[in-house]
């Protein structure tokens, strides 16, 4: 706890300013870099002012944001190589702390970061709202492939960003939390893990204290980054979260919108 809090506060201090398909191979089977095709993957046109209104970093004009992005993406990426790790899990203590535009905004300044592909997963089964950041409708969704057989190919999107894939949700799903602990969604994520040797994989998931959903998802992924939101998460919401995540690996956290600023700290 003592952790956090200080990192809070120096993140207050120092005013760190950042702006909060592929060819489907065999099962298990390993595909080289250079050899990812959007042939199958569904693109989409993105609008720029839609990007801008939702404050997703798209294009160049967000400098700042840019560079507080790829400052978070290089001390993740050293991370989560150093432990030899690609699935990380995004989160937050409640809902409206920012968890969902850090996932995004990270996902595309990972993508951005030639040596990598990226795929973002909407994993917040009660409440989907990747797509509606990016501003596109999907046909199907990540609960049609867990729930109703549909071949992960046919979900996929590629939101116009090179080597960044986007599996969506679709619907709000009752009984999330028993399908995110299930056989069929390890399986899943160990097929997400070790199709491509160059991919990590980020997973937005719901809030900590709004369900056990995060908990119950949390076997299947390397470590977890949590989003707390300055002047909103309180100190009670915070002391909470950690507890119920003390048995997993918390890899960092980004404090997000400080001062009205979207100024954050990673540590």
């Amino acid at each position: 706890m003592d952790r956090i809090k200080q990192a809070l506060d120096k993140a207050r201090a120092e005013q760190a300013t950042v702006s909060t398909g592929t060819v489907v191979p065999a099962m298990g089977a390993k595909v080289a870099e250079e050899d990812i095709k959007y042939s199958q993957t569904k693109v989409c046109k993105l609008n720029p002012q839609v990007l801008r209104e939702n404050r997703v970093i798209f294009g160049d004009a967000d400098r700042a944001g840019l560079a507080a992005y790829k400052m978070l993406r290089t001390q993740v990426l050293q991370r989560m190589t150093a432990n030899g790790w690609n699935a990380l899990a995004v989160t937050s203590p409640m809902a409206a702390d920012g968890k969902s535009l850090t996932a995004i905004n990270l996902a595309i300044s990972l993508a951005r970061e030639l040596h990598h592909t990226v795929l973002l997963v909407d994993m917040d089964l009660r409440n989907p709202s990747i797509h509606k950041y990016f501003g596109f409708k999907p046909e199907k969704g990540i609960s049609d492939c867990l729930l109703h057989g549909v071949p992960m190919g046919e979900a996929l999107v590629n939101p116009g960003i090179d080597r960044l894939v986007v599996l969506p949700g679709r619907e709000s799903v009752e009984n999330s939390s028993e399908i995110l602990a299930s056989p069929a969604v390890g399986r899943l994520v160990q097929e997400l893990k070790t199709r491509y040797p160059s991919r990590m994989v980020l997973f937005d998931l719901p809030p900590i204290l709004a369900a056990d959903d995060a908990l119950s998802f949390a076997p299947f992924v390397d470590a977890f980054l949590l989003v707390v939101r300055d002047g909103q998460t309180t100190h009670t919401a915070l002391e909470q979260s950690l507890h119920i995540m003390k048995e997993t690996t918390l890899l960092g956290s980004v404090l997000n919108a400080a001062e009205e600023r979207a100024a954050a700290y990673y540590y």
